[in-house]
């Protein structure tokens, strides 16, 4: 696997070697000696897998304390990956990062405890899996409007956006800030 750049420290975009041929393909989705090197968690108490349509943005969600870190990857379709940074001393602090994650590349993303996340599905369907290094917790769940204009995330333009009322009408970013425990 190959270590790709990010902008946001702590951030992990890993890219794996993908053997193809006429009849499919073939690719190592984690291995425990490739996550440790880059200092990405080797032990998951909890796998996830969503699938969603064209349009569905989901996000952006946290884990409060004790927090939650993410291996996340589409093993379906393609989605747009959004990070952002809710560290507050971190210099990077309200800033986010999107790649492109897809089942032809395997690119897969770690999102370490004090990221908020989100996706937006840009196929006809999508399959999105993740690693999580704690349990889902609904008392600790939260999260950040995904259209805060102080964060301006980029979300593509040529996609009509589906959304949950929980996500339209999660509070910004400075509304909650000082009751961010990271």
């Amino acid at each position: 696997m190959q270590r790709l750049e990010t902008r946001l420290d702590g951030l992990v975009l890993l890219e794996p070697k993908v053997h193809g041929d006429a009849r499919g393909f073939f690719v190592e989705t984690f291995r425990a000696d490739v996550a440790a090197q880059y200092g990405i968690p080797v032990e998951y108490v909890q796998d996830n897998h969503s699938r969603s349509r064209r349009g569905t943005l989901r996000g952006i969600h946290f884990q409060t304390h004790p927090g939650q870190g993410k291996l996340v990857r589409v093993a379906r379709g393609v989605v747009w990956d959004v990070v952002v940074d809710l560290r507050r001393s971190s210099p990077t602090f309200g800033q986010w990062e999107g790649v492109r994650l897809d089942d032809e590349s395997g690119r897969m993303l770690w999102i370490p405890v004090g990221f908020g996340h989100g996706f937006l599905v840009l196929s006809e369907v999508a399959d999105f899996v993740y690693k999580c290094t704690n349990y889902y917790d609904p008392a600790t769940e939260a999260g950040i409007r995904f259209d805060d204009p102080d964060v301006g995330i980029e979300w593509p333009a040529d996609v009509e956006l589906l959304y949950s009322e929980r996500d339209r009408t999660a509070p910004t970013l400075s509304d909650m800030a000082d009751s961010l425990p990271f």
